[in-house]
């Protein structure tokens, strides 16, 4: 029987994110596995739910920025020999050049093993570099280890290791298509989602890199044409962005939608939003690492439209091509958007069930190989 690991995850925070959930998720496999985990970030409102797994957290500010934060680098190097650590698995930039200083700095026969996960496509440079020093490199998609070798040609490809983010299906149950109580749930909550038309969703926080200003083009267009279309967008209401949700208010009164549209905070029951819509949109202007989103919505049976680039391109052409636009393309996004709506409902069978290798325990699992690998 092999011995227990002890893996060490490197990140800045615990606030709120993918990195954070990945960091959660792949705490509660290692101990469920018999392995030790421990998390070394600024900590956050998270790190209730990170103790919970049975992880334990040591507090360093591994992501703030500034040269202070090489102090790090010994109390780090320290804290390695301490625990007793085997592996050491950074997910984001800063935090891994202090935990590769820090590993550096140590004997090569009782170093530690070194993982980076590459989350998401940072602009590439020297900075960004450090996260194809690992000895084993995750990538979180296809399109994130293609962009690994275009922008890092030194990276050895027989290092890098594709593992899709994951969810939990339970979690996104399947839906009837239409969800009548969802949609009247959602209705009441909000009048503006009412009606018998369709609904939009584009879930996503309030940043015009996640296309908002796009959705409320594309609920004008569909309107313009006879559909009573509403569009509903969780999480772009931000006190701190409220110049943001300003101009997209501007935006929807002046192309005469404004009744048609809800800008809500996020909601926490996400699987519920998704079930009462009948059309996701994924209009990231900036390509995506992946596309949660997109995998959310299908196990729920809804489908999505997106621009086929990035990550979320990569799962569209593979899962729902129907549903991949051309970057950018206002009039095909239109197009398609009719088309998708106008299919009987009874289609939303046809969508298939989301393959395991998406799922969050295919995600654990590979982690864990990964791991092992390095023993």
């Amino acid at each position: 029987m092999p011995r227990p690991l002890t893996v060490l995850q490197l990140l800045p925070a615990l606030e709120s994110g993918g990195v954070e959930r990945s960091t959660l998720e792949i705490s509660a496999a290692l101990v469920a596995a018999g392995h030790r985990a421990l998390v070394a970030s600024a900590g956050g409102r998270l790190l209730p739910a990170l103790r919970a797994t049975g992880a334990e957290h040591f507090d360093l500010d591994l992501g703030r920025k500034s040269l202070a934060t090489l102090r790090l680098v010994r109390p780090l190097r320290r804290l390695v020999v301490e625990q007793g650590v085997d592996i050491v698995h950074a997910r984001s930039r800063l935090p891994a050049w202090i935990g590769w200083r820090a590993l550096r700095g140590l004997p090569a026969a009782s170093r530690p093993r070194f993982v980076t996960t590459v989350h998401g496509l940072n602009s590439p440079s020297r900075y960004s570099e450090v996260m194809t020093r690992g000895e084993r490199v995750v990538c979180v998609s296809a399109t994130v280890r293609d962009y690994v070798l275009q922008h890092y040609p030194g990276t050895e490809p027989e290092r890098l290791r594709v593992i899709p983010r994951g969810i939990d299906a339970s979690a996104f149950p399947r839906a009837p298509l239409p969800d009548r109580a969802a949609r009247a749930a959602a209705a009441t909550a909000d009048p503006r989602l009412g009606g018998e038309g369709p609904l939009l969703l584009l879930p996503g926080r309030g940043t015009r890199l996640k296309g908002h200003a796009d959705a409320i083009d594309l609920l004008a267009a569909l309107r313009t044409d006879g559909l009573d279309a509403r569009l509903w967008m969780p999480g772009a209401l931000d006190p701190a962005r409220a110049a943001y949700v300003a101009e997209l208010e501007a935006q929807a009164q002046a192309l005469g939608v404004a009744d048609a549209l809800a800008i809500t905070p996020p909601t926490d029951a996400i699987a519920a939003a998704y079930a009462a819509c009948d059309l996701v949109l994924q209009l990231s202007r900036k390509p995506e690492a992946f596309g949660r989103t997109v995998i959310e919505a299908l196990a729920v049976g809804r489908p999505v439209l997106g621009w086929d680039h990035g990550g979320v391109g990569e799962l569209l052409r593979e899962l729902q091509p129907d549903g991949a636009v051309p970057a950018f393309d206002a009039g095909a996004l239109c197009a398609r958007a009719t088309a998708l709506l106008a299919r009987d409902r009874s289609a939303a069978a046809t969508i298939p069930a989301v393959p395991d290798r998406y799922s969050l325990r295919s995600m654990q699992d590979a982690t864990l190989r990964v791991y092992d690998e390095l023993r």
